[in-house]
């Protein structure tokens, strides 16, 4: 789509702030209105829609994506998104431990289990580490306590934290990434740990390289996402 527009900017309406293309709010892609809580998170899409050259490239916008899916996406989807976010908690990443080399033992246990110790004593959610990869149950009560974690969050934050939690591929990660106790170069450096490692083994190639570049970036969007929405 080519963009038609000169400008783009913020101002107040009813329940909080929009966003303006030329003075016309901004609306979702179901021509839904979008009311920002925040007026960080309205400035931030604007400069996204500013930022556009002669063709609007929505891949280029994911703000824009995040507000449009907690709008459109989720208030009709929630049961849904909610379950496939909580199912992360039976088979997280962090639990799931290798037996060799001993330097990435080392490294799993020296990056993951602080992570998963801030989670029990946070949500009072405990999970059990095993080794090798298949599946284990873990304990209902850890199960459930994160489930009302996810439950218990509004649409907005819910739209990253299900993108979070997909490209770490845990729960917990996203959950600490979203509250502060990761940065995003550290929910990257510990969602990536066993690729990283075998990339320090055997090298890397052009498609590992574009692919990391790409979970960097959508861990870097969620995190600027959640920022800005609390102002």
């Amino acid at each position: 789509m080519k963009r038609f527009y000169k400008a783009a900017g913020v101002g107040e309406t009813d329940g909080g702030f929009q966003v303006e293309l030329d003075g016309r709010p901004v609306r979702s892609p179901a021509k839904a209105p979008l009311v920002f809580s925040s007026r960080t998170l309205a400035q931030g899409v604007a400069d996204e829609w500013n930022a556009q050259d002669d063709r609007i490239d929505p891949h280029s916008m994911p703000l824009m994506q995040f507000s449009s899916t907690a709008v459109d996406l989720i208030p009709a989807k929630r049961a849904e998104i909610v379950e496939a976010v909580s199912a992360y908690a039976g088979t997280d990443l962090l639990c799931y431990r290798a037996d060799h080399p001993q330097p990435l033992v080392d490294r799993q246990a020296r990056l993951w289990q602080p992570l998963l110790d801030w989670a029990a004593l946070q949500y009072d959610a405990p999970l059990t580490v095993c080794v090798g990869l298949m599946p284990k149950p873990q304990p209902d009560e850890a199960l459930v306590a994160l489930r009302r974690v996810v439950e218990a969050t509004d649409d907005w934050y819910l739209s990253a934290l299900q993108t979070a939690t997909g490209v770490c591929g845990s729960i917990i990660v996203a959950l600490a990434l979203l509250e502060g106790r990761l940065s995003a170069e550290e929910a990257f450096e510990v969602s990536q740990l066993d690729e990283t490692y075998q990339i320090e083994q055997w090298g890397e190639d052009a498609e590992a390289t574009k692919r990391r570049r790409n979970v960097r970036a959508e861990i870097d969007a969620c995190r600027r996402f959640v920022d800005l929405l609390r102002g």
